[in-house]
């Protein structure tokens, strides 16, 4: 049976049961309230990152899982910004096995597969990081990073090396450091439109960037950025590619933290503080 004869037996279905129609529409607008206004607030820190300019760049719809949130772009191919929480990680704490593969996400429609990737010479970039996310969530929550709408083009010297080298830094030397850590991450795209030779359905980024927002157990917020390059070399220190939050968010085109006073805000998206982190 194929999409059009699908819909039209609902709709005869609905007609014939108003009640059940009307049943549905409750059901899907209280379910519609909770996730826009309680959900989705306590997955993120000060406001669900906005847009500061409408436009089919920034278009992303927001996809929750249990342990990171995504502003995606069916128009890029690629999720804009994911957010997560991490925590000290416990000493006990069981490392699980890294999943078999990646799954397509039902949310995307399936236009996104893991075979997009195949011999593109890109490889599929996690932005909510594996490793993390299972040690503080456990197996589903880990199982969901490999979602294909969790994931990004990135060059194999970038992902296996340099990016690695700080999802390693932001779990064992970051996290510890504070009662809470924010991270806000995702691709960074120039004017010009590449995808894959492998997909036309995936654009290539040009850079990617992680924003750090530290919560003290004194409630003191700390922040670090950094704009990393698809080319950056393995060998270079982060320190290199620290920036301001103000920088991510123009390179980007959102708007993050909204929800706090202006001022302090201001504040904390302008400095660059090295001091409080490594």
């Amino acid at each position: 049976m194929n999409r059009s004869h699908i819909l039209a037996s609902l709709l005869a279905f609905f007609i014939k049961n108003p009640k059940v129609f009307f049943v549905a529409l409750l059901l899907g607008g209280l379910t519609y309230s909770y996730e826009i206004f309680i959900a989705r607030d306590t997955m993120v820190f000060q406001g669900v990152p906005k847009a500061l300019e409408h436009s089919m760049a920034t278009y992303t719809r927001i996809l929750r899982n249990q342990a990171y949130m995504v502003g995606y772009s069916d128009f890029k191919g690629n999720p804009l910004w994911i957010v997560y929480k991490l925590t000290p990680p416990p000493q006990n704490a069981q490392h699980l096995k890294r999943p078999d593969g990646f799954g397509v996400d039902w949310r995307n429609l399936g236009l996104i597969t893991p075979s997009d990737y195949t011999n593109s010479g890109y490889d599929r970039g996690h932005m909510a990081p594996n490793h993390a996310i299972a040690l503080l969530y456990g197996k589903e929550a880990q199982q969901e990073t490999f979602l294909m709408t969790n994931i990004t083009p990135q060059k194999p010297s970038l992902n296996q090396k340099l990016w690695q080298h700080l999802e390693a830094i932001e779990l064992e030397t970051f996290a510890p450091k504070f009662k809470e850590l924010w991270v806000y991450t995702g691709p960074l795209f120039d004017a010009k439109t590449v995808r894959l030779k492998s997909s036309h359905w995936v654009e290539i980024p040009d850079a990617f960037y992680k924003i750090y927002i530290g919560i003290t157990h004194n409630g003191e917020i700390r922040t670090l950025a950094f704009i990393i390059p698809q080319n950056a070399k393995s060998h270079e220190r982060l320190e290199k590619y620290v920036v301001s939050i103000d920088d991510v968010e123009y390179s980007s085109g959102f708007d993050f933290l909204h929800q706090l006073d202006d001022d302090l805000e201001e504040r904390l998206e302008s400095t660059i503080e090295l001091q409080n982190w490594f």
